[in-house]
């Protein structure tokens, strides 16, 4: 997670503020705002608590935000949840929260690469639409997510791609790996360009695609080393070819080319594996919430969509039934199963002005419940948006990779083009310079440095909610490892919800075949 260092781009800005009440509170706000360094003028508005600030280009909204805090008072905020595609690596990342950042009134953007979401919290003046627009600038495929809504399932990813570009690099691998084993033999250089040719510019053609959205961004990522690296191989290899097959087989790079896009593709098809499995965490969380509710009105019983359950609703519930809302029992007395909260293994009695949750389960009598919350504000959905944000969080040390990767691309082009003029300048040799500095390219792609803490909390806090363990949040996760000691609750909380036979112990005269038998 990153905070706006930049000024706003503008020297005017509207902050909404909440808790005043008088004119002394304007008073007060107006007078902390003044008294910031390089603010020109601010007036407050209690009608509708927005203070309107003119101030140099040195003042960035953190700033202004610490004048208010500091009178007493705090900004109306708004956290605004994106799915954003076509994010590749860590540099992708620093991008997308780096256009969030310019939008004037953003205070904090947060973009997780593992689950393609970015958390983003600014003044409730912001209108949602110019954050997308924002990271579509950027380059990038947008979207509003909504929370209320549930999860889709994601088809597994096609593996069509990695197969046919593992079976078109075979043949280019395996003469040397025939010459471990003592076996010299050489594919003809024109078959050679035949088979990599469909890798680099047809299966290929997302990196060099996703490169130069790069770089009209002015930015770098994964794509564009792997673009520049392999073009590289590939182009010296059609070189060597064309001016060298004439006086025998030169030694050729196609297979270097072919092999790095197809180990690229095969991790991303793995990582896009990872994720759909990961989510099936929450899909079977949202599963457990009914589409359509008994819902008593005017003394008759309707069926009704969940949408329109409005709290304070009677629903009915029957034998059977999962339990749609949260609620007090009004009328009736059953035993329900409420495990997917409390862990207890067996039905627990519920009366009148007992309650029950969403998602537990009726297992008998006839129960008449008054609704008290639906939708979004279900104990069951706030779990469900307790593992989401988990999953999408930061954690401490992804911080320091963040930074890490902003600067990662650019140094590793300038490292690739001093080991090339380094080379050549040794030997002479272009074609010996070109091949080192391809080597640097394509084995500093920051593919692991940027996936590997966001997928391992994604993966992780997935894993434990299919277990029944809610991951609190990303930090909980990086320090788990030092836990000690673990408090239970209740026996239930450590049950698997089946009874087991561990023993038998027949009676005198019987055998235990015969007790099993029973």
């Amino acid at each position: 997670m990153i905070s706006p260092q930049k000024p706003l781009a503008t020297f005017r800005i509207d902050i909404p503020i909440s808790g005043m009440t008088c004119a002394s509170c304007v008073s007060r706000v107006e007078k902390s705002l003044k008294a910031t360094a390089g603010v020109q003028s601010a007036n407050v508005n209690l009608a509708t608590e927005v203070a309107s600030v003119q101030a140099d280009p040195s003042v960035n909204l953190e700033v202004l935000s610490a004048a208010v805090r500091e009178a007493g008072y705090d900004l109306k905020t708004t956290d605004v949840a994106l799915h954003v595609e076509g994010m590749t690596c860590a540099s992708c990342v620093t991008r997308v929260e780096k256009a969030l950042l310019k939008v004037p009134g953003v205070l904090l953007a947060s973009v997780n690469l593992a689950t393609e979401q970015a958390a983003v919290r600014a003044l409730s003046t912001i209108p949602p639409a110019s954050l997308v627009a924002a990271v579509t600038k950027a380059g990038y495929v947008t979207q509003l997510k909504q929370e209320a809504e549930p999860a889709k399932p994601n088809t597994l990813p096609t593996w069509g791609p990695v197969a046919i570009a593992s079976v078109l690099t075979l043949p280019l691998v395996l003469p040397m790996v025939l010459q471990l084993v003592g076996i010299d033999w050489m594919l003809n250089g024109w078959l050679q360009l035949a088979l990599a040719t469909p890798v680099q510019f047809w299966l290929g053609w997302r990196f060099y695609r996703a490169g130069w959205r790069a770089v009209k961004a002015k930015a770098g990522n994964m794509d564009l080393l792997v673009a520049l690296g392999t073009s590289a191989a590939f182009g010296l290899s059609v070189y060597l070819l064309m001016r060298h097959s004439q006086h025998g087989m030169p030694h050729l790079y196609f297979e270097a080319s072919a092999a790095v896009i197809t180990l690229v593709l095969l991790g991303k098809w793995l990582e896009d594996r990872a994720k759909r499995q990961t989510t099936d965490a929450i899909r079977s969380l949202n599963a457990l919430r009914p589409s359509t509710a008994l819902v008593r009105r005017d003394g008759v019983d309707v069926e009704t969509p969940m949408a329109d359950v409005r709290v304070g609703d009677l629903v009915c519930i029957r034998p059977g039934d999962r339990v749609p809302v949260d609620g007090d029992i009004m009328e009736g007395r059953s035993h329900v199963d409420e495990s997917l909260i409390t862990g207890e293994s067996l039905p627990v009695s519920k009366q009148v002005g007992d309650q029950v949750t969403g998602g537990a389960i009726n297992a008998e009598g006839m129960l008449i419940v008054r609704t008290q919350a639906v939708g979004a504000e279900t104990t069951l959905a706030r779990i469900i948006r307790l593992v989401e944000s988990a999953q999408a969080g930061k954690a401490p040390i992804q911080r320091i990779v963040d930074r890490v990767s902003a600067v990662f691309v650019p140094v590793v082009l300038g490292i690739a083009l001093l080991t090339f003029l380094a080379w050549l300048g040794i030997n002479g040799d272009w074609e010996h310079a070109l091949i080192n500095a391809v080597a640097v390219l394509v084995i500093a792609c920051p593919c692991a440095l940027g996936l590997a803490t966001p997928t391992a909390i994604m993966v992780g806090t997935g894993a434990a909610a299919r277990r029944g363990i809610l991951i609190k949040d990303a930090q909980a996760l990086e320090i788990a490892h030092s836990v000690t000691v673990v408090a239970f609750d209740k026996t239930g909380t450590l049950t698997e919800g089946k009874p087991t036979l561990v023993a038998v112990v027949p009676a005198e005269g019987s055998g235990i075949d015969e007790v099993v038998a029973l």
